[in-house]
């Protein structure tokens, strides 16, 4: 009787105690990076805006007043995000991913074409991209199934079946749009989810090959992605056409030496450089903040990484450390191959740079994501004052 008692008062005790305040190093560290994005897209795109008199009506600043806006609603979503326990997530996980693959479908059937491909969807007038919100569902679904088989995750069965079929619904889909370049993110936030939630190491060797396979397949039958590897392996082979982009990334970033051009100098925004707002936005850093100003960047995002992953190391459950490092590597993740892409590391990808390109949806969903990180920072006192009281009780 008195164990029972015991337990009884023990339990609210643990409901007395409060969600603690958000991180406030990471929160400080995602708002920083965020402004001097959109302070970059404006010097970055204020050229190409004043130009295309079709879309922007020679508003200079139309793409940075619409980043900006997306900006604000960002961090007012982000805010929310935080303010929702992680029971929320879980509960809607399921139905985060199945809207995604919803709006994926509809996306090769009303969906907005450009330069040759189907990647967008107006929904209330508003560019919707559903490969943003594939990311994260699948982060949020994976974490809910792994907690759902932590004990069978070493079988073929549970640990790796379910998880294949949905990455192959969602990457077939995606194929058809075709984004290549999302495809490899999903699949690469898959296998890292699986990894971490306990799947064999011997089921990734065969899921590498199967990977190997599709890029081969997608090389040889889709002529854009043959074109870039062509592009990758000798750029100024052909400077006029399938090279020109790189090309003019690596002068950009040539041209800003150890201290740079000057912010909002950049020669190459003007016309020269195609999507200097959006995915090669890191040449313009370059090329403006020069070597030192770029690096610094670059240190305010390992700082945002690590950050992230601590957070994940102190939380108080298993489906909130899964949801922590799935997104802190998702972020990573983009940060290291849009660098890639612009220093020609690897090859042209499309891969945008996480608070700093220019994209509403995009945008909206990385401080979407970077709230629930947030949230999980709030329950971090909780395992504290869980961990002193047992010590106490000891």
């Amino acid at each position: 009787m008195q164990s029972k008692n015991t337990a009884l008062k023990d339990h609210s005790r643990d409901l007395s105690i409060s969600r603690g305040t958000v991180d406030i190093p990471f929160l400080l560290l995602t708002l920083l990076l965020l402004s001097i994005g959109v302070i970059m897209v404006l010097s970055a795109s204020y050229a190409s805006a004043y130009y295309d008199t079709k879309e922007t009506g020679g508003n200079a600043t139309y793409y940075f007043s619409r980043q900006l806006v997306f900006a604000l609603m960002g961090v007012a979503a982000m805010l929310i995000a935080s303010r929702l326990p992680m029971t929320f997530y879980r509960k809607f996980s399921f139905w985060v991913l199945a809207a995604a693959i919803v709006l994926l479908l509809a996306v090769l059937v009303v969906g907005t074409e450009s330069n040759g491909a189907k990647r967008w969807i107006l929904i209330a007038g508003i560019s919707v991209q559903p490969s943003e919100i594939a990311k994260i569902g699948v982060i949020l679904y994976f974490s809910t199934m792994i907690c759902r088989y932590k004990n069978y995750m070493g079988t073929f069965k549970y640990g790796v079946l379910p998880f294949v079929i949905i990455l192959a619904v969602i990457v077939g889909l995606l194929f058809l749009e075709p984004h290549l370049s999302a495809s490899i993110i999903i699949i690469a936030i898959g296998a890292i989810m699986m990894f971490i939630g306990g799947a064999r190491l011997f089921w990734f060797v065969g899921g590498a090959i199967g990977v190997t396979g599709l890029f081969v397949v997608a090389v040889t039958v889709l002529q854009y992605s043959s074109d870039r590897i062509s592009a990758w392996r000798d750029p100024f082979a052909d400077t006029g056409d399938t090279g020109y982009q790189i090309v003019q990334s690596l002068y950009a970033i040539g041209s800003g030496g150890l201290f740079g051009l000057g912010l909002g100098q950049s020669r190459q925004k003007y016309l020269y450089l195609p999507e200097e707002h959006n995915d090669f936005i890191f040449s313009i850093i370059c090329e403006e903040l020069g070597l030192i100003g770029a690096a610094l960047i670059l240190i305010l995002f390992a700082l945002l990484i690590i950050r992230g992953y601590w957070i994940a190391l102190h939380t108080r459950d298993r489906y909130s450390f899964l949801v922590c490092t799935g997104i802190t590597s998702l972020m990573a993740m983009q940060v290291i191959l849009n660098v890639a892409v612009c220093t020609n590391l690897i090859p042209c990808t499309g891969i945008s740079l996480p608070l700093f390109s220019y994209g509403g949806t995009a945008l909206l969903m990385q401080l979407a994501e970077l709230g629930i990180i947030l949230s999980i920072s709030r329950d971090i006192p909780i395992k504290r004052a869980a961990k002193k009281r047992k010590q106490e009780d000891l």
